[in-house]
């Protein structure tokens, strides 16, 4: 895989054979694709106008026009010639800050995107289920445009205040299984019906009444088989929305298991297909980590570790070696100590190098808005030490990281500087 650099640039600094990404609603911009190579200034003049205060480009793939010798780059370049070595560090420092904080912004803009772009589809999937169906499809396609490159993604943890408990769980899921079909090779036609079921798993949950919408271990047995029947609800409008084959059965195995445990079919083994492998772990996973009541919510380590060492029988075991492996031992939202006995919270994982994940260390010296996310992998000789429970950290590191009571996930492209392999002095 090619490990693909970007970055963001000012409007200021666009030029004429520069390869943008334009990170807005696919919807949201007149182009026919969202990233592409600029190739006259009127496209130049549309990306302006779209409201954007910076774009992300790849130098790797630009061959940007230089009919002028002192453009903004170049400037910035000669300046750093003339600093102070203390200068240039607190530049450097305010440029990667900008830079992390463009990119959480992104992420956490196409995330409500998705979310209401979710709520949409609730809205017209029974009075007009075609555009309900034609809604999900262009919004998986946009997924995929994100994964499916020669650039890394990355499993991104958001701020708490990015997801509301409606739309949260069915993006995670399908954010989480869509990195996960990848990992496994899934074809492309395999990957939009992984994406279209896993936004859709759970709609039928709107059938029914709204203390049933979410499962309880208090429920009854009448509560639980009517929680149950969520199932055949989703597949019901699944079918009036013109579904494939592939998705409808995904989604009516979504709560199968591989024993015979799970239902409504109590269907097992070689009777449950591939993508619905993906969605019943990775919806258990999330069911987990995301509960109806976040009391009851265990840590992402945790609910990997209880997978694996209680509920292993019930996944396709090649299927959860991949995921765990995807993962990480420390999965986005982690809470962790690291070998120099500082705590830190883990924010990103790339499923390339899911060892060595991006953090936020606790560091009373630099307030928490101006935090720069650590990537392990650039540290010789830093690394986590163990996991903990958001409730063992001293109360200074817990304010301080800010432990999410529901996790929120989305994509994080390859976005990369190499001055970030020394930002770790920084901190």
């Amino acid at each position: 895989m090619t490990d693909l650099h970007t970055q963001f640039i000012e409007l200021s600094q666009l030029r004429i054979g520069m390869f943008v990404y334009l990170d807005v609603g696919w919807m949201d911009h007149p182009f026919p694709v969202s990233n592409f190579k600029i190739s006259n200034n009127a496209q130049i003049e549309t990306i302006r106008s779209l409201g954007l205060e910076r774009v992300r480009y790849a130098p790797d793939k630009s061959s940007p026009e230089t009919s002028t010798k002192t453009d903004d780059a170049q400037i910035q370049q000669e300046n750093k010639l003339i600093e102070s070595p203390g200068a240039f560090a607190a530049r450097q420092r305010r440029e990667l800050l900008a830079n992390q904080q463009a990119s959480l912004q992104v992420c956490e803009r196409q995330f409500s995107h998705a979310a209401q772009t979710f709520k949409q589809v609730t809205e017209l999937v029974h009075s007009q289920p075609a555009q309900a169906r034609e809604l999900t499809e262009q919004l998986i396609q946009g997924f995929l445009g994100e994964i499916l490159g020669e650039d890394e993604a990355a499993i991104r943890l958001l701020s708490e205040k990015a997801g509301e408990k409606t739309s949260l769980h069915s993006i995670n899921v399908t954010v989480i299984s869509l990195l996960l079909g990848r990992t496994l090779h899934l074809s492309k036609t395999d990957m939009l019906d992984l994406g279209v079921a896993t936004m859709l798993h759970d709609i039928g949950k709107m059938e029914l009444p709204d203390r049933l919408r979410w499962q309880d271990e208090h429920f009854n047995h009448a509560e639980r088989q009517l929680y149950h029947e969520h199932v055949l609800h989703s597949l019901a409008l699944a079918r009036k929305m013109g579904l494939s084959a592939n998705v409808l059965l995904a989604i009516a195995q979504h709560h199968e298991h591989a024993d015979g445990t799970g239902y409504p079919s109590h269907v097992q083994g070689d009777k449950l297909s591939a993508i619905s492998r993906i969605i019943a772990l990775v919806n258990h996973y999330d069911n987990l980590c995301n509960p109806a009541n976040p009391a009851f919510a265990i840590t992402p380590h945790e609910a990997l570790s209880q997978i694996f060492t209680q509920h292993k029988p019930r996944f396709h075991i090649p299927t959860l070696t991949a995921f765990i492996r995807m993962m990480g031992i420390y999965p986005p939202g982690s809470v962790v100590q690291l070998t120099d006995e500082r705590y830190a919270m883990v924010v990103s994982v790339n499923s390339a190098r899911p060892i060595k994940p991006k953090v936020v260390i606790h560091n009373s010296a630099v307030p928490r808005d101006e935090a720069l996310v650590i990537n392990l992998e650039h540290e010789n000789t830093l690394c986590i030490h163990r996991s903990l429970k958001p409730l063992q950290l001293p109360k200074a590191a817990y304010d301080y990281l800010s432990p999410r009571k529901r996790l929120c996930y989305f994509f994080e492209r390859g976005l990369e500087i190499e001055q970030q392999k020394e930002d770790g002095a920084a901190t």
